[in-house]
């Protein structure tokens, strides 16, 4: 398979078709160049409803706060690819959150989405997305260290959705110390 081959094949995925109560959209960007690989959780409503990643507040504080940067830049599918576990929004929670992103469809993409992009960098978004990718390691210290990922460079980030304030206020050191490398990193490799 063909990284045209996996996008056609992930846009057309139905496996989910009777989870969700709607009609899942499956919504990832970039091409096989990527420089960066990010991938996250599961895309949220507003991104399911404008079929844009990260067009949200979280993805608002991810470009302009955190990795100061343009939507031109982020949007530059030389630049990033764009994924997550679950290629389509999991549906709302009782509590106002996301539901959990079903597993199967990391399982399924993830490896070939590995395998077909070229990619310099990772750039791994939330728990729930380091907790796949790095079962046994804790998540606090994959925040705060350099990863790999098959041989390349992977950072890891806190979920910045606003509903994280905790987190947040838990580790004031993130935004003052570890921010500004993980920005030198992603701009150096841009």
């Amino acid at each position: 398979m063909n990284f045209n081959e996996m996008k056609e094949r992930i846009l057309m995925c139905e496996d989910c078709k009777g989870k969700f109560g709607f009609k899942p959209v499956p919504i990832f960007h970039g091409n096989e160049r990527s420089k960066i690989m990010q991938i996250s959780q599961a895309p949220s409503n507003n991104v399911h409803i404008t079929k844009k990643p990260f067009n949200d507040l979280t993805g608002a504080k991810l470009k302009y706060k955190w990795y100061q940067i343009t939507d031109d830049v982020f949007y530059n599918e030389d630049n990033f690819y764009v994924t997550a576990l679950s290629h389509c929004f999991p549906g709302k929670n009782a509590k106002g959150g996301d539901n959990p992103p079903p597993s199967a469809c990391a399982r399924k993409w993830l490896s070939r989405e590995f395998e077909l992009v070229d990619n310099k960098l990772f750039v791994i978004i939330g728990a729930k997305a380091a907790k796949f990718l790095f079962p046994k390691e804790n998540f606090e210290e994959l925040v705060f260290k350099n990863n790999q990922i098959n041989n390349k460079p992977a950072i890891v980030l806190p979920h910045p959705s606003p509903l994280n304030i905790k987190w947040f206020k838990d580790h004031p050191i993130f935004e003052e110390k570890r921010l500004p490398e993980i920005r030198e990193i992603i701009w150096s490799v841009l």
